[in-house]
């Protein structure tokens, strides 16, 4: 008898285990997107929700929160039920950049878990087709001549683009006019229609326009050129040296969500970057797929937070 109840145990404690395991996902998940419909976190929350939809049997809808340089979507998901049906697709713009900017009733690092690292994108300098400027130092040289006439366009104050364009004019030794949007598509509008000049874009926002030809790309902010641009220089390149300005896609949970929960959908966004078809629609958005492990961008995410609070306190950068 104790022999029976013993070979017995290995079966009630894995059916204990499978019980334990929390149902997911069991109502829709929402994904929360701080940008309007169209830009670069727009498409790839929407592919992102269209994989996961397969994988896991469940509807998986975006909803866009623009505004408040991306933090609206951040405070919603961060105050959420912690259930993991309410997911944020963020940038670095909301949570390393506009929390050193803004009041916010949340705290990314605190109350957000890191689920990883979708996509990193180079920013691009581009200039609206009918600007008469085809390089940096045109650019430079327009923008000396008439001071505070250059307008340059961002998703919002305190977001990379915004970033980039005020580090542009110290390094430059020029004054542009910050106008800050509620997304890139409405600000693609403007330069379309020559209302604003210039943008510090992210490649994803701005490649269809590029290659529209709507827009004319004078260089891009990382360290080196972009697989999608090997045409563009670098900043550096282009004479300003200095710029490290990328934009870089994740996913987070609010704290609190089951253990389990968190681990399956870490799993599966982990599958889903390294999809083949997924791979080609971030290069062709400019991009470098996410590699690194969940404890890489976990230690990544804290550390941005920190480095573009460094930069945002030298550049005495102020909320508008």
């Amino acid at each position: 008898m104790r022999r029976r109840v013993l070979l017995a145990l290995p079966g009630l404690l894995a059916f204990k285990t499978a019980s334990a395991q929390t149902p997911y996902p069991t109502k829709t998940v929402r994904l929360m997107v701080g940008a309007n419909a169209g830009g670069g976190t727009d498409i790839v929350a929407r592919m992102l929700a269209e994989k996961l939809a397969e994988s896991m049997k469940g509807t998986f809808v975006v909803e866009n929160k623009p505004g408040a340089s991306n933090t609206i979507a951040a405070d919603l998901t961060a105050k959420a039920p912690p259930d993991g049906h309410t997911i944020l697709v963020a940038t670095n713009t909301g949570q390393a950049i506009a929390p050193h900017l803004l009041k916010l009733g949340f705290d990314p690092i605190k109350d957000l878990i890191p689920i990883g690292l979708v996509v990193n994108v180079p920013n691009v300098l581009v200039v609206g087709a009918s600007v008469p400027v085809n390089s940096v130092a045109e650019l430079i040289a327009a923008m000396k001549a008439k001071p505070g006439e250059f307008k340059y366009a961002s998703s919002g104050v305190g977001s990379t683009q915004h970033i980039a364009g005020e580090a542009f004019d110290v390094a430059a030794g020029v004054k542009g006019l910050h106008v800050p949007y509620k997304g890139s598509a409405q600000a693609h509008l403007d330069i379309i229609g020559g209302n604003v000049q210039m943008m510090f874009d992210t490649t994803s926002s701005s490649m269809g326009q590029i290659k529209a030809g709507k827009f004319k790309p004078l260089a891009v902010t990382s360290d080196r050129r972009s697989s999608e641009l090997p045409g563009v220089p670098t900043l550096a390149e282009a004479g300003l040296p200095g710029f490290d300005m990328t934009t870089w896609y994740a996913v987070y949970v609010t704290a609190g969500t089951p253990p389990d929960v968190v681990a399956k959908l870490q799993a599966e966004l982990i599958r889903i970057v390294a999809l083949p078809d997924v791979q080609a629609k971030l290069r062709g958005l400019g991009g470098e797929p996410g590699t690194m492990s969940v404890e890489q961008f976990t230690r990544f995410n804290a550390q941005e937070y920190e480095r573009f609070g460094r930069l945002i306190r030298e550049a005495n950068i102020k909320p508008e």
